[in-house]
């Protein structure tokens, strides 16, 4: 009940009235009883100060006076108003003055009545004016020792605060009827400055639960400018600024997400007591398993054998621990790192595939014994002739001598087209060699091709035939390259098919954006298992044989460079039967994206 702040407010004013009352009527009730003291204590010693009053009560008596005490009645009778004296709660009595036994009144009804002996009394008693006030006592008393004569008497005035008490009462009653009327007034004022005061609170209150809640759109009216009024502004402009935060985090949260699913490297996060927490498709599909997150595998399950969790947990940041995993014939290199060491986080291990940047060093390597090799061989020859000549000058027939100066030349010619070779790959890797991009006639290079190496197939006893589509469009690219291209495919059919062989040139054409060109003959074939690699720089699938006919392995990959650069497509076409079928086909446009 009391956990409102209504009744917390309409209470603390309640007792704030309740308490300001009661003080207030203490105060009051002090007030008066101090009051009527004083004026009594007052009125008596100007009444006894008074010469002329002391005077006729200490007059001798009279001749013939008998009653001193009825004198000295009568004497305070007409003195009534000075001293108070109403017979209700103030009266006087003349005692006398040797033990205190009443002789006269105010009240003669009262004859003979025994009186408390006070202390003020007892002082008159002993020949002092008794005068002190005891505020313990319920009354307030003067005791004054009158000699008369040869008698001793005592004016004893008392008053037994009756009308004080009624007064209070008075007070009592009013102050009562005051406080119920102040606490109906209190409660009404105090229930309408509660809701005056709260309403502004409940508005913020309601907009408080709106924003945990994720609604942030709601803005709260400012109805004042006062403290609760800067604070509501203030909290409109908190909302507007927390809803800006959380969409600038929520759009870097789905920056991250969408980087951590796509990207190619595998991310698996882990807890300090090895389970998943988090883990990308890349880690799955690298690692060829699931990880679920919280599932049964955990991180002894993945990386136990590269490095123990402690062990990563224990690395000191920014460093990290390193190893390699082979899985599925795939590479994987690992770094494995701990993260939020200060919150009792866990370990990241980042997988990233090397399968093909090894394969990309072993193939460097193979490429670089291949040249030496390539290059030693020819240089080998030349020397070895060269030494012979030297040796043999003017002995050796001329016969031999030009038998062995035309091995020399063959040798400097091929070792020529390996370096012409190389140094086209070579522009081809850096971006330096530029197309020349012109329309011609594509028909017609074929045709060239075809006379080019016709002589050459009947020198081997080739059947070589060429079927061309009617009316294939001329084509945009750079034409010596493309005949290149051709003149290679078709010399390798030539080399490569035993004498007497059949070889066919086909061209056509397919849909309106594509023209292709087609080399199918009956020779020695490739092997399946090499099929992947015949596009591969210095790849042979026999390199005797190659050697033997003045191959190089690189022929078709300068091939498929160009061919690839016009965005066109080199491959070979799957077919029955003994031989080999190269398919060349190229853009009608030519490329879309000009390489510079």
């Amino acid at each position: 009940m009391f956990r409102s702040l209504h009744m917390k407010l309409m209470l603390i004013i309640v007792l704030l009235i309740v308490l300001l009352m009661t003080v207030v009527g203490a105060f009051l009730i002090n007030s008066v009883v101090s009051y009527y003291t004083k004026d009594f204590y007052s009125q008596m010693a100007q009444a006894f100060g008074d010469a002329e009053f002391l005077s006729d009560l200490r007059r001798a008596p009279a001749q013939g006076e008998e009653d001193g005490a009825g004198s000295i009645a009568r004497i305070l009778d007409t003195y009534n108003s000075a001293l108070g004296v109403d017979n209700r709660s103030r009266k006087y009595y003349v005692l006398d003055g040797s033990d205190g036994r009443w002789l006269a009144g105010s009240d003669q009804q009262e004859s003979g009545v025994q009186l408390t002996m006070t202390h003020n009394l007892t002082a008159a008693l002993n020949g002092q004016t008794g005068d002190d006030y005891n505020p313990a006592q319920r009354y307030m008393d003067v005791a004054v020792p009158i000699q008369r004569g040869d008698g001793a008497y005592i004016v004893y005035i008392i008053d037994d605060r009756s009308n004080v008490q009624e007064l209070n009462s008075e007070i009592v009653t009013l102050i009562i009827e005051a406080l119920g009327f102040g606490l109906a007034i209190s409660v009404l004022l105090s229930f309408l400055l509660s809701k005056t005061i709260l309403t502004p609170i409940e508005r913020l209150t309601e907009g408080a639960e709106r924003v945990a809640h994720g609604d942030f759109s709601h803005k709260i009216e400012v109805a004042s400018r006062d403290e609760i009024g800067v604070l509501t502004g203030t909290f409109n402009h908190m909302a507007r600024q927390l809803k800006t935060t959380l969409e600038e985090v929520e759009n870097e949260r789905n920056k991250l997400g969408t980087l951590f699913l796509h990207m190619t490297d595998g991310v698996v996060a882990f807890a300090r007591d090895g389970a998943v927490i988090q883990s990308n498709p890349a880690a799955e599909r690298l690692l060829g398993r699931a990880i679920p997150v919280g599932g049964e595998v955990d991180y002894d399950a993945l990386f136990a054998p590269i490095a123990p969790l402690q062990g990563v947990l224990a690395v000191e940041q920014p460093g990290y621990l390193d190893g390699t995993l082979e899985v599925g014939g795939k590479s994987l290199e690992l770094l494995l790192t701990p993260f939020d060491r200060e919150r009792l986080g866990g370990v990241l291990v980042v997988i990233h595939d090397v399968t093909e940047r090894r394969r990309s060093e072993q193939m460097q390597r193979e490429f670089v014994a291949n040249v030496s090799h390539e290059l030693r061989t020819p240089l080998t020859h030349l020397r070895s002739y060269a030494e012979t000549l030297s040796d043999g000058a003017g002995d050796l027939p001329p016969a031999i001598q030009q038998n062995f100066l035309g091995v020399i030349l063959n040798e400097s010619d091929r070792m020529t087209h390996i370096v012409q070779d190389l140094l086209t790959l070579s522009r081809f890797d850096s971006g330096r060699s530029e197309l020349n991009l012109r329309p011609f006639d594509f028909a017609r290079a074929v045709e060239e091709v075809y006379s080019a190496v016709l002589m050459d197939a009947q020198r081997h006893g080739h059947q070589l035939s060429l079927e061309a589509e009617e009316g294939l469009p001329p084509i945009t690219g750079d034409r010596e390259r493309i005949v290149q291209v051709m003149m290679n495919v078709v010399s390798n059919a030539i080399k490569y098919t035993p004498d007497g062989g059949r070889i066919s040139i086909r061209a056509g054409r397919r849909g309106e954006e594509r023209v292709w060109m087609e080399v199918e003959d009956n020779g020695i074939g490739i092997p399946a298992e090499d099929r992947g690699r015949i596009f591969e720089r210095f790849y042979r699938v026999d390199k005797a044989r190659s050697r033997q006919s003045g191959g190089t392995g690189l022929g078709l990959s300068i091939a498929k460079e160009i061919v690839d650069r016009h965005e066109g497509e080199i491959k070979l076409v799957d077919r029955p039967g003994p031989g080999l079928t190269v398919r060349i086909t190229l853009l009608v446009e030519g490329p879309r994206h000009v390489q510079d």
